[in-house]
């Protein structure tokens, strides 16, 4: 059956794009909102960049709506890792100081998060995150039993990137705090794709890319950060917001709405592609992440049961991208061959998904995505690409 929703997107047909997750997919109507943005900067570059605030805010305003934020305590940033980098830039801790993180962290942050810490001295303590597992209280039992009087600082996954394993961070954020530790929820993969109410969840900062699963241009996060820690905070790049007339707004909006010449039609997008998502079937968002979680758990149980391997985690965290375990033989097939499962899957297949070997021996998963314009058959297509290397 043909995807009533695939005509929106301009994805290669010839390819089974399972991997909506590295880097999203912006739907059409959106590219060509982008461009009519860019075709009235390039009109006039002066006045367009002098009335950007406007264009923001409006972003800014649907956005606030969409994730459960104040618009005045969100910023935007290019990317989920720009705003890890900003936060954690903006600490000062001291050598002997400890910040927890776990082994499933992203690795573009955790490599900000060794950089800094190796220049003020302090030292990363590394969870090991128990996987498969069955019980999330199990995560949040082993961060804890990493805090000790020296901890300062958590940096956790909202998603994990390499297992898409949905964290108690409702748990893990209060925990922490009570133990006078700051947290900082990485959620690069959670907009869009689960319910969002960053206010209730009270972190100290929360970023989350919106290029990914809200299907934004490139270029397009946010970085949540509460508002009395707003005046210690500034962008990576530091520019003409430092010192600039505030004019009735916060100093942490003016430094990072403006950080130097930029296109701002992506941010600009915002709103639109919200929308235009939110009006794409009836229900709107919440139907849309419904369905996609949905699919989501009964393709990887599909999968599971194909290959004879075990699901890593229970369905309640799971959102709408799932790791599975692919048989050990179909590993050994493709190594014999000297190439990879990725390679042979993309080359062989027509399927773009990321296949993700595990530390510890754990085995290799595969990591697939599901949104609006992806369809069972092409999990069906995945399932007999890997039984063929069995």
């Amino acid at each position: 059956m043909k995807n009533p929703y695939r005509r929106h997107w301009t994805l290669d047909p010839e390819v089974t794009f399972l991997n909506h997750g590295s880097y999203g997919a912006c739907p059409a109507r959106i590219q060509l909102r982008q461009q009519e943005l860019r075709q009235e900067l390039e009109t006039e570059p002066v006045r367009f960049m002098g009335h950007r605030t406007s264009l923001l805010d409006r972003s800014r305003e649907r956005l606030a709506r969409f994730v459960g934020a104040p618009m005045e305590d969100l910023a935007f940033v290019p990317n989920a890792t720009h705003g890890v980098n900003a936060a954690i830039a903006s600490q000062r801790w001291k050598p002997g100081d400890e910040i927890v993180v776990t082994d499933h962290e992203y690795n573009a942050c955790r490599n900000a998060l060794d950089f800094h810490a190796e220049r003020w001295g302090a030292t990363v303590v590394v969870v090991e995150l128990p996987f498969p597992l069955t019980d999330p209280q199990k995560i949040v039992h082993a961060m804890m039993a990493k805090v000790t009087a020296r901890t300062v600082f958590c940096l956790v996954d909202h998603i994990t990137s390499p297992t898409a394993l949905v964290l108690p961070v409702e748990d893990i954020i209060p925990a922490m705090q009570a133990k006078g530790v700051r947290v900082l929820v990485d959620g690069a993969h959670a907009p869009g794709q689960i319910p969002l109410q960053v206010q209730k969840l009270g972190a100290d900062y929360y970023t989350g890319n919106l290029h990914k699963w809200t299907c934004a241009p490139k270029g397009s996060a946010f970085l949540y950060v509460r508002p009395e820690l707003q005046a210690d905070i500034h962008p990576v790049t530091i520019s003409h917001g430092y010192n600039a007339a505030t004019d009735n707004r916060s100093r942490f909006l003016q430094e990072f709405d403006w950080t130097g010449t930029f296109d701002p039609t992506a941010w600009g997008s915002i709103a639109d592609v919200i929308d235009f998502m939110d009006a794409l079937v009836d229900g709107g968002w919440n139907a849309i992440m419904q369905r996609n979680h949905d699919l989501t758990l009964s393709m990887r149980t599909m999968l599971a049961e194909r290959w004879g391997t075990e699901l890593p985690a229970p369905d309640s965290m799971i959102g709408t991208m799932a790791s599975v375990f692919i048989p050990d033989a179909a590993v050994k097939t493709v190594e014999k061959r000297g190439t990879s499962v990725y390679a042979e899957l993309h080359d062989q297949w027509g399927i773009q998904i990321p296949a993700i070997p595990l530390p510890n021996d754990l085995g290799t998963v595969v990591r697939f995505s599901t949104h609006i314009y992806n369809t069972e058959s092409e999990y069906l297509r995945l399932a007999e690409a890997v039984e063929s290397l069995v």
